[in-house]
């Protein structure tokens, strides 16, 4: 961590607790702020609070008091799921009171360089290919962001001879002034978390807020194939490196049928790679060229490629059974996940779906069903999604009670050569408390298979 002196003695509010707020208070403690914590949760029920209040920081709970901000804070450290539209940040607003997420207090401190991964679809998996590829070629990696440890957290521990790989969400890029990545990847870009930005304008502006203050000796990576992203790129500094999944250039990185090409000339065969699917490819591409960049060798990245089945819950190998190939793809909570999901696989597919019914259609996966011979299905759109899959032609549909009973179900009428694939389309909360709990159950129910 680097000597940073420029907020002691500052009244600093830290809003909103969770690990970002907890790590980002006590830095801001540590570097000789006057910090302030407020959180809606009662301090009574917050152990997070009263550990903080213990160590010395006021601590305000189970409530946002309207004269908060008359205390005089200099800065507001945001917990990034807090919208802008909240009163206390309106205010800070109309005060012109800086505020900022932690990834951008981790870059004040830090004494490694970034690698920062955003885009709609693709993060984590981009950015752990990234962490695995360099860790494996004893570059120093360290993993932080959206992905499930606190950046500023990291940052303290970092040196030089580290790099800080970080996945990055818009929420957490709205707040950033001088976050400055070494190396930028951008995924892609779709319509998402309109809720909290109003407009896909300013969704966008925010993902791209990863680039704007680049310069020409940083390098921004970005999705070739969509055309929405160049009217966004052409405006960054950074040297930019296209990938393409759909043909061999001469720029960046790029792939056919057959190979991977780095600018242009072929640099490593695709039968190398364990992981299935179009839009994997995509993150692999983007991965390797963060990879080549940061000095990585051919050789350590394409070991792992030769073993990495996916993050957790997303696409997910879990295991090969009597000749089937089985699947967790839990995080697919809507159409639009279940539809690359499906889009990976050529071979026939039993597909277990089915959760929380919000009502919504499921004619967007119509055209990727061609491969689907069986659909299980349970939870509350169970008896919606078997009407769907028999009006795509699908006749082998069975209605279970969970995933668990799912997964036996799908084993009994599938066939050796068959991918079964849980790609759930619907959030969990009708029978589980989010999409880890419901993959860990699919896993489990999985290995039990005899």
């Amino acid at each position: 961590m680097i000597e940073y002196t420029q907020l002691q003695h500052k009244k600093v509010l830290v809003l909103g607790l969770a690990k970002s707020g907890v790590a980002a208070s006590e830095l801001l403690h540590q570097l000789g702020a006057f910090v302030t914590v407020n959180d809606s949760k009662p301090f009574e029920d917050n152990p997070q609070a009263q550990s903080l209040l213990q160590k010395g920081i006021t601590v305000i709970c189970g409530r946002h008091p309207e004269d908060l901000l008359d205390e005089g804070f200099e800065l507001i450290v945001k917990n990034p799921g807090i919208p802008y539209s909240n009163p206390v940040i309106t205010d800070a607003l109309d005060r012109n009171i800086p505020i900022i997420t932690e990834v951008e207090l981790a870059y004040l401190i830090s004494e490694a360089p970034f690698i920062g991964i955003t885009g709609t679809n693709g993060k984590t998996t981009t950015t752990t290919l990234v962490y695995e590829m360099l860790k494996n070629g004893n570059r120093n990696p360290l993993i932080a962001g959206n992905i499930g440890t606190v950046a500023c957290g990291v940052a303290m521990n970092a040196t030089k001879e580290d790099v800080i790989v970080t996945e990055l969400s818009s929420f957490q890029l709205m707040g950033i002034e001088t976050f400055k990545p070494k190396i930028a990847i951008l995924t892609n870009l779709f319509d998402a978390h309109l809720d909290y930005h109003g407009t896909f304008e300013e969704y966008a502006e925010a993902k791209f807020n990863i680039t704007k203050n680049q310069d020409e000796s940083d390098w921004l990576i970005y999705n070739a194939n969509q055309q929405i992203l160049k009217q966004y790129v052409e405006k960054a500094k950074a040297i930019k490196v296209p990938f393409n999944s759909e043909k061999r250039t001469e720029e960046g990185i790029s792939a056919d049928a057959n190979q991977i090409y780095w600018q242009g000339e072929p640099y490593i065969e695709r039968s190398n790679i364990a992981l299935p699917g179009k839009h994997n490819l995509e993150n692999i591409l983007a991965a390797l060229a963060a990879c080549i960049l940061h000095g990585c060798e051919k050789e350590k990245m394409v070991e792992v490629l030769k073993t990495f089945s996916g993050v957790r819950h997303r696409t997910q190998f879990v295991r090969e059974w009597n000749g089937r190939k089985i699947y967790n793809d839990s995080k697919a909570t809507n159409c639009l996940a279940t539809k690359v999901a499906l889009d990976a696989f050529t071979e026939p597919t039993v597909l277990i779906a089915g959760g929380l019914d919000r009502g919504h259609s499921f004619d967007e996966l119509r055209d990727s069903m061609k491969n689907v011979i069986s659909v299980v299905a349970y939870g509350e759109t169970k008896t919606r999604l078997l009407e769907f899959a028999k009006s795509c032609g699908v006749d082998n549909t069975t209605e279970a009670l969970d995933v668990e009973d799912a997964v036996q179900k799908a084993a009994s009428i599938s066939n050796p050569g068959n991918i079964i694939l849980l790609s759930p389309a619907c959030a969990s909360w009708d029978q589980y408390p989010n999409f880890e709990v419901r993959g860990d159950l699919f896993i489990d129910a999985v290995m039990k298979l005899k």
